[in-house]
């Protein structure tokens, strides 16, 4: 049996960071580690100091459990004993974009690199799934898309790997800069510029100008893929071209878009496609439903065919599309009465992928006496827009028909005013007091889809309903 290739050896790491290394430590590195409830036994732990915690707090635990070495502060380093296994270096934030340069530096994969208003981490995935029938894949853990994440994914990267998958996310102006130009993508997606993060942004142009930074670490001959179907595409095209993008491909229903959807048919818990990507017809399955999957759907192919990627096989790895825990992920639920439906959409929210969700939810089966029922939480970052971005919400609801609305959080009693009295289902300041109204309202048949931003705490109500309720996945299965 062939030993599997280390990640890292300790030298090479201590030669990216410029560190010096401590103690008895172990020459291979199997991996980056910046948790010890996931550390894995022979990867390098890197100690980061975060807003709440101090990871050089958890150095001992993290070579306890097996970590084969430690990165830590120069200014930390004398707390620890003198044969821990450490790689001391000036700053371990720092270091672990050394870290991640050097893996950038040494790999000859092909890189796709990911951003938009919403879509991003439905896309990598399913850029990951397109591109592994071709080669070995690397995408980046989760969300892990920020000034942290972005390096530790890249740090992961093996030297071995063909293509590289990485999103980059922001919510102010310059932030994507830097990390585009330590990731160097071949092609850079934008998948959609909305109304979001409005609090930090005069306007959607200026979203469109901050997601547009992504052109700027793009490597020569690199191309940019563009929804031509968006308000913005304009904007962005010209983007592109004054940052010298060498080509820019198209997506979307428009008939000049490079890659067109020409025909979507959406089933209850999957999508047939019909497209042509540059110039190449197709019929493909996506293993999830939704419109705006069939849309990103087009991205994620026509990236793998600028990569070197077989278009074909990677059409039929889309049919294995299970959408990540939080966005869109199908559990089956015993209800009092009967079988029901939860679609987990509790990770984030903002007006697009709401309204997203609300489609995609009107469309999900119910039993005989079921009913389509929205449990929504706050949209946060809308500034001033924020009542009216949560009022016009109940146009979708009463598009899509859905039965009954819950709503929690300041923000949402906008949508709750705005909403008949006939579908409305209860509402509440918080998640935590929604709680028991949500579950007091199930029955047997119903299709529940649970959404709101992170910080509004609609997770705790899709978990309260998944551990009450749930049987088990719905759904296709990766």
């Amino acid at each position: 049996m062939t030993a599997t290739k280390p990640l890292w050896t300790a030298q090479e790491m201590a030669k990216a960071v410029r560190g010096r290394l401590q103690g008895t430590v172990q020459e291979n590195v199997a991996g980056i580690s910046i948790d010890t409830r996931t550390l894995g036994e022979g990867e390098a732990y890197l100690a980061i100091k975060g807003d709440r915690l101090d990871g050089h707090d958890f150095v001992e635990a993290a070579l306890a459990k097996g970590a084969s070495l430690a990165v830590v502060d120069e200014s930390s380093a004398k707390k620890f004993p003198e044969d821990a296994a450490l790689l001391v270096v000036r700053e371990t934030l720092q270091a672990m974009r050394d870290i991640a340069a050097a893996a950038r530096a040494r790999s000859n994969a092909r890189i796709v690199a990911v951003t938009g208003s919403a879509g991003k981490t439905g896309t990598k995935e399913a850029l990951k799934l397109a591109l592994i029938p071709s080669g070995e894949t690397h995408a980046s853990s989760a969300s892990f898309n920020n000034h942290w994440g972005v390096p530790l994914s890249l740090s992961r990267l093996s030297q071995d790997a063909q293509f590289g998958v990485f999103e980059i996310g922001m919510n102010h102006a310059g932030e994507i800069t830097p990390l585009v130009k330590l990731v160097q993508p071949h092609v850079a997606i934008i998948t959609t510029i909305e109304p979001v993060h409005l609090e930090y942004f005069s306007g959607i142009e200026a979203i469109a100008d901050a997601k547009a930074e992504i052109f700027l670490g793009l490597e020569p001959g690199g191309a940019a893929v563009l929804n031509r179907d968006n308000s913005q595409f304009a904007r962005l095209e010209a983007a592109a071209k004054a940052a010298k993008v060498s080509r820019i491909v198209s997506f979307g229903e428009s008939a000049k878009a490079d890659a067109r959807l020409i025909e979507v048919a959406l089933q209850e818990d999957s999508s047939t496609v019909h497209a042509e990507i540059l110039g190449e017809k197709l019929m493909f399955k996506l293993g999830a439903p939704g419109q705006h999957l069939a849309m990103n759907a087009l991205a994620v192919l026509a990236s793998a065919k600028l990569m070197g990627a077989d278009l074909a096989k990677a059409a039929l790895a889309l049919g294995q599309l299970v959408p990540p825990p939080g966005r869109g992920r199908r559990v089956s639920l015993r209800l009092p009465g009967g079988e029901g439906l939860l679609i987990d959409e509790s990770y984030n929210a903002n007006p697009a992928s709401m309204r997203a969700a609300i489609d995609v939810l009107s469309r999900a089966p119910v039993g005989k006496q079921g009913r389509r029922i929205a449990v929504l939480g706050d949209m946060l970052e809308l500034g001033a827009e924020a009542a009216h971005r949560h009022a016009e919400l109940a146009e979708s609801l009463d598009a899509g028909k859905i039965d009954l609305v819950l709503c929690s959080g300041p923000l949402m009693r906008s949508l709750w005013d705005a909403l008949p009295s006939t579908r409305r289902g209860g509402y509440a300041e918080s998640a935590e007091a929604l709680e028991s109204q949500v579950v007091g309202a199930l029955q047997g048949g119903d299709a529940v889809m649970v959404k709101g931003s992170n910080a509004s705490g609609m997770g705790r109500i899709a978990k309260l309903i998944t551990q009450k309720y749930g049987t088990a996945p719905a759904g296709n299965a990766a």
